[in-house]
């Protein structure tokens, strides 16, 4: 049993960073007949892609997707970390799993992801939750067809989450959630050590894949006809940092273009490393999509500071006006933190002037939550929870207003837009993406589907698009 530990998640060393290839034991494959799996994923991207590598090696074992948990053998949530809500959704899904596993004595029942990664959970889940057969942590994911091989036959609980700086796997088998747009990792991990955020520590340090290995993957997904990939990372703007060469993300983002790969997209950025180069390389290829998600997490510079983000009020100001400058019709959104320990009215009206000077096209909006282990977390908090819903609200309000002003100005555009399947709301519709991110909920035939088509804007709505296809 390998549990996390906090003081070693920190640790950075200047190692080079293991690469390894991932194979599966002859003696795990195929092993399973006649059984189900189901994958419960929460939080971002990465998480997603994770699910699709979880789904791909059970798979390979045998097991079979099911598409609800009552009727699966082996049901895995893999976690989020990054806010106290994220644990809430994962500690009651468990309450509602044991209560199924009680029924159903063979389930199989697994966690990964950050979650599993965090010391003060794993120690819970040793403690409170015995009857969860494995715990998998974010280092050691080429390990879960053993893991889940032992599971079978023993059953008590085993913990393999290390905390540890890090490898880089390369050959992992993948079942990609769409056949039009697809995820590539490009680098894991995160450096910046932002003093309210726990990724550093579930996902280790900052490690990039080779270019030849990314750019490969990205033919290979040209030729099975992919239309749209985005290249991952805590933070994939601090690509090629580690390596040895003088290689950055901006020479990345220029050589994928150069796939002819039809659609380019990346996440996340961080300020602190958006260069001018990269700028630049977006502005020059039509291939990479006019829309940036920059998290900006507070319009005061001081409480920048004490969040440990790097950079001023002004400076982000800066960088947000060259892009806006230099790409044609970029869609700018951003990530903010409200109430963070003991923020000011007038630090958060600094963050209100911020959004009324960026006007931006979407924000996704939080509340400050402490996570264990982080600076911030240790700081006193005197600001009631009740004034930080209350500015919230007053956020909310000032971002739902531009992101329709945002979307008003595509009314009787016409637009292209990647039809990826029918809309889960209606079925008389389809649903796809413009190439600045916005949804659109469109008339036409299925036969657009996987295609990226024309459309006129016929309404807009604060979230979405109604568009009309048009030959």
């Amino acid at each position: 049993m390998q549990l996390p530990n906090l003081q070693e998640a920190k640790k950075r060393t200047k190692s080079k960073t293991e690469i390894k290839s991932y194979n599966i034991n002859n003696k795990y494959q195929n092993i399973i007949k006649n059984k189900k799996y189901y994958v419960k994923t929460y939080g971002c991207q990465m998480n997603e892609h994770d699910s699709e590598v979880i789904k791909a090696i059970l798979e390979q074992m045998g097991y079979e997707a099911s598409i609800d948990m009552e009727n699966a053998d082996i049901i895995i949530l893999n976690t989020c970390s990054i806010r106290e809500n994220a644990h809430n959704k994962v500690y009651g899904m468990l309450g509602r799993i044991k209560y199924l596993k009680q029924t159903k004595k063979d389930l199989i029942v697994g966690l990964t992801g950050c979650m599993s990664q965090e010391e003060v959970v794993t120690n819970e889940i040793k403690d409170k939750y015995k009857w969860i057969d494995f715990v998998l942590g974010t280092h050691k994911l080429e390990q879960l067809s053993e893991i889940v091989y032992q599971s079978l036959s023993k059953k008590e609980l085993k913990i393999e989450a290390p905390s540890c700086e890090g490898i880089v796997l390369e050959g992992l088998p993948v079942i990609r959630e769409s056949k039009y747009k697809a995820y590539v990792n490009i680098m894991y991990g995160c450096d910046k050590f932002c003093t309210y955020c726990i990724v550093p520590y579930t996902r280790g340090k900052q490690r990039s894949r080779s270019k030849e290995h990314i750019i490969n993957e990205v033919k290979d997904l040209v030729k099975q006809g992919y239309k749209e990939v985005t290249l991952l990372g805590q933070n994939v703007n601090a690509y090629g940092k580690d390596l040895d060469i003088d290689y950055t993300m901006s020479n990345l983002l220029e050589d994928v273009a150069k796939t002819n790969i039809e659609r380019i997209r990346f996440v996340t950025s961080h300020p602190w490393d958006f260069t001018m180069d990269m700028i630049d390389v977006i502005a020059k290829y039509d291939n990479i999509m006019p829309y940036i998600h920059l998290p900006i997490q507070s319009g005061n510079t001081k409480i920048l500071r004490q969040m440990g983000r790097r950079y001023t009020k002004e400076e982000y100001l800066e960088l947000f006006n060259k892009i806006k400058e230099k790409v044609k019709n970029v869609s700018i959104t951003t990530d903010i933190i409200v109430g963070f320990p003991n923020e000011t009215e007038e630090q958060f009206q600094d963050t209100l002037d911020i959004v009324n000077t960026c006007k931006f096209d979407l924000a996704y909006t939080f509340i400050y939550s402490p996570r264990q282990g982080t600076p911030a977390a240790k700081i006193i908090d005197k600001v009631p929870l009740e004034i930080k819903e209350q500015r919230l609200a007053r956020l909310n309000e000032l971002v739902n207003k531009y992101a329709k002003e945002s979307n008003d100005r595509y009314k009787d555009k016409i637009v292209k837009v990647l039809v990826e399947q029918e809309s889960e709301k209606d079925k008389n519709l389809l649903m796809g993406y413009t190439d600045t991110n916005k949804l659109v909920n469109l008339k036409g035939p299925k036969e657009i589907i996987g295609k990226i088509v024309n459309v006129k804007i016929t309404d807009t709505k604060t979230w979405s698009l109604d568009g009309e296809y048009i030959e």
